[in-house]
């Protein structure tokens, strides 16, 4: 099977949380219907706030993602027909997926909101660095550093293999790092360092060099969502 990973604009003067409503509620069951499989939504909605995080090199903003598999992804039409009923636009990826850290503690019943958010993130890989190094320091040096600096208790990575529509930013990767819903707001739950500013600054320090080496990071787009799993493994 293959994984697809769309991103999903929500037309201007959409409300998000109506927006989140019309996939959740209307397009996920009949992207089910359609051979989905192993679906998931992360997307904004009133028990987020993306305002604090937000990083958006190329505006607007991305309002959701949603991720599934497929037997063969030359199959999707169908599922982008249903994707962009309620869309702005949208950008379709196949990606080979990775979980550092898998999320066993804060599940939810199959298409009920998990606890805390997620933060969906698209890099771009540092201009001259080569692919190998790029994933050797994605894999080597980013991985501890992101456990050891922050709350992070779910951490999947989207490796794009190629993008699947002609409109995809020019991302390397889609990531998913899932936080304590205090995150949004507060560094010291965010960089895991509550109630010591020594602590973090050294986690905000190390994260920056780390991810510096590796990314664009003037092109990094971030987004916070409430995340929906429809079929656990």
């Amino acid at each position: 099977m293959e994984k697809v990973v769309t991103v999903l604009w929500r037309p201007e003067g959409v409300a998000k949380q109506a927006f989140a409503d019309t996939l959740l509620d209307d397009v996920a069951p009949r992207l089910q219907e359609r051979g989905a499989r192993g679906l998931k939504i992360c997307v904004e909605d009133d028990a987020v706030d993306s305002e604090p995080l937000r990083m958006n090199p190329q505006p607007p903003p991305k309002a959701a993602m949603v991720s599934y598999w497929l037997e063969c992804s030359e199959d999707r039409g169908p599922l982008e027909e249903l994707l962009a009923e309620p869309a702005a636009d949208l950008a379709s990826f196949l990606v080979v997926e990775s979980r550092p850290i898998v999320n066993p503690e804060h599940g939810a019943a199959p298409g009920e909101r998990t606890p805390g958010m997620v933060q969906v993130t698209g890099i771009v890989a540092k201009d001259g660095l080569p692919r190998d190094e790029f994933i050797r320091i994605w894999q080597e040096e980013q991985r501890p550093c992101a456990v050891e600096t922050q709350s992070t208790f779910g951490y999947v990575r989207n490796e794009i293999v190629r993008p699947l529509t002609g409109t995809a930013p020019p991302w390397a990767a889609i990531v998913e790092e899932s936080f304590p819903l205090e995150a949004m707001h507060d560094p010291h739950v965010f960089f895991d360092a509550v109630g010591d500013d020594e602590k973090l600054a050294a986690n905000i320090t190390r994260m920056v060099d780390t991810v510096a080496r590796m990314l664009e990071l003037d092109q990094t787009d971030v987004t916070i969502t409430s995340e929906y799993v429809f079929e656990h493994d």
